[in-house]
């Protein structure tokens, strides 16, 4: 470890924890299923969230990584966590079309009313008929 590894950064945590953060952020929106893994597996939190709110299962969602959305669901990722625009996880797959990845949300528990729009709201917007009637009647 360098000796400015714990020399805190301008948000006060350690340069080297926002370097980890970093390198997990990367890895969920790359769908880096195996760096996920060991950093999980290491005990990285899989809960973790940006300055944004945006948590690595909101990432890995948005960008399309299904794998990578189950193993945090696996590690205890809560996939309903709304960022601080009051977008979840599944709202994110439903906007940018990624069915397989709302399927494993879905799996995992996410709820198609939760958020702001909702993912229901989204598919709706979006015209997608196939999402409308897998999230079925509203809760």
């Amino acid at each position: 470890m360098s000796e400015n590894a714990q020399t805190p950064g301008a948000s006060g945590m350690p340069e080297d924890v926002i370097a980890l953060a970093g390198k997990l952020f990367d890895a969920a929106r790359a769908g880096d299923t195996p760096v996920l893994r060991a950093y999980l597996e290491a005990g990285a939190p899989a809960t973790l969230a940006n300055q944004a709110g945006d948590t690595l299962v909101m990432l890995a969602a948005y960008h399309g990584h299904a794998e990578s959305v189950r193993l945090l669901g696996a590690h205890g990722a809560d996939v309903a966590v709304a960022n601080d625009r009051g977008q979840t996880p599944l709202a994110g797959a439903v906007f940018k079309g990624h069915a397989d990845v709302v399927e494993v949300l879905l799996e995992l528990g996410a709820d198609p009313d939760a958020g702001s729009p909702t993912a229901r709201q989204a598919a709706h917007m979006f015209g997608r008929s196939d999402l409308v009637d897998r999230f079925g009647t509203a809760g």
